[in-house]
């Protein structure tokens, strides 16, 4: 597997981030990380239930070993659905999916009418927009990790994961840690850092897409005063927002992402910079 490097960021905030927007009381990072996927997968839910009778569409693959139609659920059956009719090698492999040679689309993402496929691994002709959902997918994973890294005792806000440096191969996570604002992490915290992202890829966790509206979304964050303050503005071209989960995290990103955290590989925590001033987000 490759060696990626990267970097967690820290940054500290100017006003009390420990602030609840809510009548709830100020929970922990454990319990609101419970929380968001509790709400996220009753929303998955309700959604599914919403499809009602079920629709078929049909999926013209292109690709090895030849071409052929697969006749799939409207609404329910995913790229990663149709990877299963062909072969073990399709569904490791698959990074991507495309659609009528022009839409790139999440592999767990269900397919909402009838259209082209083809599956991108990391060795496709044109591997641009699969780099760069690669290296999203890398961010939200070390966001995942830097949720349960720490002592329940410690707050964990996550902020935003600015764009990564592809030439030196290093992508970042903001974090901000309200308690701890002098950290200087020793060598060993870093590789435990790590350790617990090589964890998460060893895994082979699904990285699942939902749509959610702008209120869900301000509900599903509602411990977190970067978010719930990032959100409006993400919601006002449709009313809605793009959230993707891993295990039990569940973070904001436009996407597309990779199809599962197998595919990132092995990486290493190299260091934490502290940010001071107003957080800057970097979309």
């Amino acid at each position: 597997m490759k060696q990626h490097s990267m970097r967690i960021s820290k940054s500290l905030l100017l006003n009390n981030s420990t602030k609840c927007f809510s009548t709830l009381r100020c929970l922990s990072t454990a319990e609101a990380v419970e929380r968001r996927n509790h709400l996220y997968k009753l929303e998955k839910k309700r959604q599914l239930e919403k499809v009602g009778r079920i629709e078929k569409i049909e999926v013209n693959y292109k690709g090895v070993p030849k071409d052929c139609t697969l006749v799939m659920n409207k609404d329910i059956s995913t790229p990663y659905d149709c990877a299963k009719h062909f072969s073990e090698w399709h569904i490791e492999t698959s990074a991507l999916a495309l659609l009528d040679g022009t839409i790139h689309w999440d592999m767990h993402r269900p397919l909402t009418e009838s259209c082209t496929l083809e599956f991108q691994s990391f060795n496709v002709a044109e591997p641009q927009q699969v780099n760069k959902a690669f290296w999203r997918s890398c961010c939200l994973v070390l966001g995942a990790c830097a949720s349960v890294a720490f002592k329940d005792t410690v707050p964990v806000v996550l902020h935003s994961f600015p764009g990564p440096d592809i030439r030196s191969g290093s992508f970042i996570y903001d974090v901000d840690l309200p308690t701890l604002p002098d950290w200087q992490p020793s060598a060993q915290e870093l590789h435990t850092l790590a350790a617990e992202y090589i964890k998460l890829s060893r895994r082979k966790l699904p990285i699942d897409r939902l749509d959610v509206s702008e209120e869900l979304a301000l509900e599903m964050f509602v411990d977190n005063p970067h978010k719930t303050g990032q959100i409006p503005s993400i919601a006002k071209t449709n009313g809605k927002v793009t959230l993707y989960k891993i295990d039990k995290h569940v973070d904001i990103s436009k996407g597309p992402m990779i199809s599962n955290s197998g595919q990132i590989g092995k990486v290493a925590v190299t260091a934490v910079h502290k940010l001071t001033g107003e957080c800057k987000v970097q979309k």
